[in-house]
């Protein structure tokens, strides 16, 4: 008997016990049990075994407990239970029907040992483990994936470095632009203030000319058509160096005028060029249409026009020269010249270069390359429009198209 007493004192000192009638209400409880569950042995004794269930377990489980225990077999699991204070403990638990000397349950007696580290440890490993598998089912898709962008970038990579280069390159030509706008700037300045006194004495000895023809009482209508021509060619010069000196300022006042006039202003600068050069110059106004602008920048532009046909008829040894021009509205808001000459045109490889500033395929004695530079500035800046240059009938052809003046 003392032996007895001693293996139930050694149970309950190093196992949660407890007891519990027929109707699972608590009889009695272990030390051990009291401290893993929080309660007290007064608020223990005396309730129902279920006031440590925890409400995750199904009920499934215990109908399954109870069957065993009411079929007088003892009942082995591991039990998830709730503490007092609200906390989870798991405990591996044997109940064991404690019967009479008639076979029949007199109580249960719970034998418990806490596992709650045990299944916390294997709850994560269980986690870390489905994690992994997770990972590891998804692996080959984002090495797919990452293989994918990084193929991506390498085909993109060239195109985006390409492209940087690109802009760089642009910076650079900018810059070079505007340093070659400034200097081209400084240059007409000076040419305006080389040109003007030779102009000035030029009017001078053209006046003390007039004057003795005139004492002669030598009133030869050849030397007074040539006189007055003399004349409006350097009116037409010093105007010219007005409107080139002030080409870069964007304060001066526009003009209205119709292009036809334009036509006339650059026939009477080039009238001696054309003749001796035997160039026949045909004009055909469709509509002589108002523009708003510079005239004398603007027949600049035909001016250089009809010198570089000059060249080309020269240096392709063409025998008849010719130039046509034509003058029509269209889209009823631009205004469209055509100049076409038959001088042998532009090579195809070079015809999309021929308005960057000094290209040219002249000698440089007579080229600098900056008079169809010039003239797209004239046409895009001074008269908003635009020009174009191709190949056609033997020749080369250029599209100047302007807004037109509209009266409001």
């Amino acid at each position: 008997m003392i032996k007895l007493e001693e293996y139930q004192r050694a149970i309950e000192q190093s196992n949660i016990v407890s007891k519990t009638d027929t109707n699972g209400i608590i009889t009695f409880v272990n030390d051990e049990f009291c401290r893993i569950s929080g309660y007290s042995k007064e608020e223990l004794i005396g309730a129902n075994h279920n006031i440590v269930r925890h409400p995750d377990v199904p009920k499934e489980i215990f109908e399954n407990l109870w069957g065993k225990l009411h079929a007088k077999k003892t009942y082995v699991a591991t039990v998830k239970n709730r503490a007092k204070n609200g906390s989870t403990f798991y405990v591996n638990t044997t109940i064991i029907p404690m019967l009479d000397e008639n076979g029949e349950i007199q109580e249960f007696i719970a034998i418990r040992h806490d596992v709650t580290k045990t299944i916390e440890l294997t709850e994560k490993l269980r986690a870390k483990e489905e994690e992994l598998q997770n990972l590891n089912a998804t692996l080959e898709q984002r090495v797919k994936e990452q293989t994918f962008q990084l193929w991506s970038l390498n085909q993109t990579l060239e195109n985006r470095v390409a492209e940087e280069v690109e802009k760089n390159r642009e910076k650079d030509r900018v810059l070079f632009q505007q340093s070659r706008l400034a200097s081209m700037g400084e240059m007409i300045g000076n040419i305006a203030h080389q040109w003007r006194q030779p102009l000035s004495e030029l009017g001078i000895i053209l006046y003390k000319i007039k004057k003795i023809m005139s004492k002669n009482n030598d009133d030869d209508p050849l030397f007074l058509e040539n006189y007055n021509a003399a004349k409006t060619v350097i009116k037409k010069m010093s105007d010219t160096i007005d409107d080139f000196r002030d080409f870069f300022n964007p304060h001066r006042p526009k003009e209205i005028f119709f292009i036809e006039d334009v036509l006339h202003e650059a026939m009477v600068m080039m009238l001696g060029t054309l003749k001796k050069n035997e160039i026949a110059v045909s004009i055909d106004v469709i509509e002589n249409v108002k523009v708003k602008g510079y005239l004398n920048e603007f027949s600049q532009v035909l001016i250089n026009l009809f010198n570089n046909s000059k060249d080309a008829f020269n240096a392709n040894v063409i025998k008849q020269k010719r130039v046509n021009l034509k003058i029509q509205a269209i889209d009823k808001n631009y205004a469209m010249i055509t100049y076409q000459d038959n001088a042998g045109g532009i090579p195809e490889d070079i015809i999309d270069k021929i308005f960057e500033p000094y290209f040219t395929t002249k000698h440089a004695s007579i080229g600098t390359g900056i008079g169809l530079y010039m003239s797209r500035m004239i046409v895009q800046n001074s008269m908003k429009g635009t020009i174009e240059a191709k190949n056609c009938n033997g020749g080369v052809c250029f599209f100047i198209k302007i807004p037109m003046y509209i009266e409001e």
